[in-house]
């Protein structure tokens, strides 16, 4: 009722805005009311037919340039192409609208008219000169400015400026002015010499030139022997602090070695070069890192790595900083001791070592990729926590996760927008510089980026996840293609995304878990966080708007023959025209008729069409064309189906289900073949022929059976009710792919239509042939004796005297075929002779009853080595599909015995 209500209102406003009847008319606008609110009730507004539209502004393209109006044209597409990056769901409306509102547009569009939409430009305002500024601020008529000024010591710009005010001015004067003009004044005439300060530390610096002389001591004695220079503690300790901070030092080159001219006083050498040597040490590690710093890094990898080094160092820059305090600004009594600071700066700086390592490793390497430092960093941290090195851990574990922070940016980009940077050659993805047809985009549009050797082109510590991103950014692809792609906000990914931060990754009361199940943990959380919202969308659009469960079951109608009674309309065509040896039905448009009228209850229709590759009939050129192997593998069917479901079907698959589709083509040809009617015949013949026919044709009928059984039954319908449950269970479309491509490869393996099965095929089409060649056998034999007793009748009647000359004369022109036809034969069985003919010429010579046994020993032949190899081969293989062939192969193990005591 809401709804009628405002349906109503809405109605009364487009009438006083359209028809505008006066209030007072109530009757006429009561009249127009009903007529829209019947219009829009019953009036079906059908959504704008985007196609259509995009016909018709290429025609009007085209018109423009057929009346000779180009430039129209390029404008219209310029336009056009402009529009497509910004097209939303109500595009086609608008376009539709703009459409239905154009009049003549060939005749009557200016071009200039163009110009109308462009924004106005604003006036810039003129640029503002000297000129102006002085009329503005009257400089020409102040004379101040222009006045000369005098530097004469003598001279004084107060006494002038008070020598141009007028006598009322100057006498007004305060005490305070005159004191400030003569303080100005006096400032003024001070000279150089007024400004020269006594120095007044010539003490200090004899002090600081005292303390610093052990620099510059002579090496040699007077006498010439090298000598030690005595230093203190203190000058130890601040050479080595500062060559600590990389800085110059005099007891420690550039390479941070000790200098051996100086001797700590009142220490043994050895003592004292190994306390230098140890600092010495310290400093060296560093070497690398400082060096690394100072580097000029394009890739911004690289970059985010310097700064976090760059960190590093001013921390620990903060340290040294923190102990020359102590000894500088000492507050209260300080034992100066050199092994103290040792120790101090050893611990500290063993972290930086860690740092400075990667540096000097990756340094070495050749040609490393732009995040081999994160697989070391990652490296790194692990072993720092093995070692119980936690501030080690802590620095390297954060120096990681900023890096890795940069590197999330494209993982980011990929899976929230589907996008790749253009030219990135650090992230893991590549796009083909090729654009693909829609349903290739899944699987070719974007690849996962390898390096030389074959391995992925990312960092380690990644793989485990790269599948799921890579179907992350796939998906949102495909949704953009789909049109059904929405901004990252409406998802509510950013707001979820969980922190990648060490404080958040690594918590204190998780120190001691591994730092790879951490990092493990908190990345598949942040994947989550991306993957699932537009995997499951992709997901339900399959299912719910484009029918991938319909579209399956259509293809089972089509190539499995789940409904064989409405398929049967089809075969049973195809069978007949090969009986009767009519080509006809081989244009692939009455075949396709064929189909389309068959299948019509169960699929679409129009989706449906059917040729003849005249490749396979080529490939069998010699085989017999009663055979399975002539025609049959020849039809091809095809099913069309929408593009995302080509994604999970891809063409691959309809192969094989086109191989499954000939195959039971095969096995209802002989089944065909089997059903036709018996001829049963009186002959002189022993009655042990008819029995052996009888018993071979029962034996042929099981063995078709017992495949096309196993086939639909074992094979078919438990794949696709496990099919039908893997793409309920599946979250992706990868693994909705993955779960359709091992069930066609399960339909292949277990029906034997693989390539290491080949040789147990062709003996099963050995005996589909051996059935079809028994059928016409049999069937030469009746049409043999029938021709024999039509003639043994046409003499005797003939030979009565009771015949009159005119039958006699009817019965010497009558033909043969046409004789048995007025006895009733049927037409099929005329068929028989065409088809039979290649098997007579092929067992000429060959009584009847020699050509059954020959049969019968060929079945059981073939039978026996179907069944044998296909124990064996279930036996030696570790396939899945091993249990169906073991038992496919009692199931024929079974009709053996049987034959045996036959």
């Amino acid at each position: 009722m809401a709804f009628l209500a405002q349906l109503g209102a809405l109605a009364d406003d487009l009438v006083s805005a359209i028809v505008g009847i006066p209030e007072d008319q109530t009757t006429q606008r009561d009249a127009c009311r009903d007529f829209v609110l019947r219009s829009l009730r019953h009036h079906n507004f059908g959504r704008t037919n985007q196609f259509e539209v995009q016909d018709r502004l290429n025609g009007l393209e085209e018109r423009f340039s057929i009346v000779g109006r180009d430039a129209l044209a390029d404008a219209l597409r310029t336009r056009l192409d402009a529009l497509e990056p910004h097209q939303n769901q109500f595009t086609p409306e608008l376009l539709h609208l703009l459409l239905e509102l154009a009049d003549q547009p060939a005749q009557k569009a200016r071009l200039s008219d163009l110009g109308g939409l462009d924004k106005p430009k604003k006036e810039e305002a003129p640029p503002l000169t000297w000129r102006q500024i002085a009329k503005e601020d009257n400089w020409k008529d102040d004379p101040e400015i222009w006045r000369f000024i005098s530097y004469r010591e003598d001279s004084s710009d107060d006494d002038r400026s008070r020598a141009d005010q007028p006598a009322d001015s100057q006498s007004v004067i305060s005490l305070e002015s005159l004191t400030t003009a003569t303080t100005e004044d006096e400032s003024c005439r001070l000279t150089p010499e007024d400004l020269v300060v006594e120095p007044d530390g010539a003490d200090l610096l004899r002090q600081i030139q005292k303390a610093q002389s052990w620099r510059n001591m002579p090496a040699l004695d007077a006498e010439g022997p090298p000598k030690k220079t005595p230093i203190s503690t203190i000058h130890l300790l601040r050479e080595a602090l500062f060559m600590l901070s990389g800085l110059e030092t005099t007891l420690f080159d550039q390479d941070c070695a000790p200098a051996l001219d100086y001797q700590l006083h009142g220490v043994a050498w050895t003592t004292y070069k190994a306390l230098a040597t140890s600092f010495s040490e310290c400093g060296r590690k560093l070497i690398p890192l400082r060096s690394f710093i100072k580097t000029k890094e394009q890739s911004p990898l690289l970059q985010v790595f310097q700064d976090s080094a760059q960190k590093a160092l001013a921390s620990f820059d903060r340290t040294l900083s923190s102990i020359q305090e102590r000894f500088v600004s000492i507050q209260a009594d300080t034992i100066v001791s050199a092994m103290s600071v040792l120790e101090e700066v050893s611990k500290a700086v063993v972290p930086l070592h860690a740092l400075s390592g990667i540096v000097r490793q990756l340094g070495e390497e050749r040609n490393p990729h732009a995040f081999r430092y994160l697989e070391l960093l990652y490296d790194s941290v692990e072993l720092a926590q093995l070692q119980g090195q936690m501030d080690t851990y802590k620095l390297l574990g954060r120096a990681f996760f900023d890096c890795f922070q940069v590197y999330l940016r494209p993982i980011r980009l990929w899976m929230e927008e589907g996008r790749v940077l253009p030219g990135d050659r650090t992230f893991f993805v590549s796009e083909s510089p090729t654009k693909l047809p829609l349903s290739q985009v899944w699987k070719g549009q974007f690849n996962l980026r390898q390096t030389p050797d074959g391995a992925l082109h990312a960092p380690r510590f990644l793989k485990f996840a790269l599948h799921r991103i890579f179907t992350a950014g796939k998906s949102i692809v495909v949704l953009k293609h789909m049109k059904r792609h929405e901004p990252v906000t409406k998802y509510g990914v950013s707001a979820a995304e969980p922190k990648m931060d060490f404080e958040t990754v690594c918590p204190p009361e998780l120190e001691f878990a591994p730092f790879s199940e951490l990092f493990n943990t908190a990345f598949q959380n942040w994947i989550e966080s991306k993957h699932h919202t537009a995997a499951v969308t992709l997901r339900e659009l399959l299912f719910t708007s484009y029918g991938l469960s319909e579209e399956l079951r259509a293809l089972q109608h089509v190539y499995f023959m789940s409904n064989y009674s409405v398929v049967n309309d089809f075969t049973s065509s195809i069978f007949r025209h090969i009986d009767t040896v009519n080509d006809s039905w081989q244009d692939r448009f009455a075949l396709t008729e064929l189909a389309q009228d068959a299948l019509s209850s169960c699929i679409i229709r129009e989706r449906l069409s059917a040729e003849i590759d005249l490749r396979i009939l080529a490939d069998h050129v010699s085989a017999p064309r009663n055979s399975v192997r002539f025609f049959l593998p020849a039809i091809r069917l095809r099913y069309r189906l929408p593009w995302p479901v080509q994604i999970v079907v891809p063409e691959d698959s309809i192969r094989a289900y086109q191989t499954v589709f000939t195959y039971q083509l095969q096995l209802h040809r002989a089944l065909s073949a089997l059903h036709q009617p018996i001829f049963t015949f009186r002959k002189p013949s022993p009655a042990k022929e008819q029995r052996l026919y009888y018993r071979l044709h029962t034996h042929l009928l099981w063995f078709t059976n017992t495949l096309l059984t196993y086939l639909t039954t074992f094979v078919l319908a438990p794949n696709t009710a496990q099919l039908t449950t893997a793409l309920d269970a599946a979250e992706d479309i990868d693994e909705m792919v993955a779960a359709h491509g091992a069930f066609v490869s399960r339909i292949l393996a277990e029906s034997g239509l693989t390539p290491a099965m080949a040789p147990i095929r062709e003996a099963i089409l050995d005996v589909l042939d051996l059935a079809i060649r028994v059928e016409g056998v049999h069937h030469k034999e009746a049409e043999r004796w029938e021709r024999e007793k039509s003639e043994r009748e046409r003499l005797e009647v003939m030979a009565s005297p009771y015949t009159s000359p005119e039958k006699k004369r009817r019965l010497l022109a009558l033909p043969p075929r046409r004789a048995r036809r007025s006895r009733g034969i049927s037409v099929s069985e005329e068929d028989w002779d065409d088809q039979t003919d290649e098997v007579g010429r092929a067992e000429e010579g060959k009584s009847y009853g020699a050509m059954l046994r020959d049969s019968q020993k060929e079945f059981e032949r073939l039978l026996r080595f179907v069944a044998a190899a296909l124990r064996g081969t279930a036996r030696a293989s570790k396939d899945e599909a091993a249990s169906k062939w073991d038992m496919l192969a009692e199931m024929l193990e079974a009709g053996i015995k049987e034959s045996m005591h036959g």
